[in-house]
């Protein structure tokens, strides 16, 4: 791969990595790993307005990371990614090392 083409990658990457940094994109991720869901339901789920969360599902798809299809007068929303759970599984093996590290220095103090 020559060196523009790495900076290209590592750009996208970032775009992506952009789109994830809010939690209420994080929540619907979480939501939609179980399976395709409708607006009503996910803003349910985040406890948003509809509105809102069209806005955060319109980033999510920009970055390639969630799909959708409408039914009717519904549009349906999935992860067309799904291995970005993995990256989640990471993070949250992260915060437990950063967890089990805290703890070890409180113990000493």
């Amino acid at each position: 791969m020559t060196e523009k083409t790495k900076k290209i990658v590592y750009e996208k990457q970032a775009e992506i990595l952009k789109a994830l940094a809010h939690p209420v994109r994080v929540a619907i991720l979480y939501f939609l790993k179980d399976g395709e869901q409708c607006v009503c339901d996910i803003a349910k789920y985040v406890g948003s307005e509809r509105s809102n969360v069209s806005k955060h599902l319109s980033v999510l798809v920009s970055c390639g990371v969630l799909d959708f299809h409408k039914e009717g007068l519904n549009v349906i929303y999935r992860l067309k990614a799904r291995c970005i759970m993995d990256f989640f599984e990471c993070i949250t093996t992260c915060l437990k090392q950063q967890a089990n590290e805290n703890i070890k220095l409180l113990k000493a103090m």
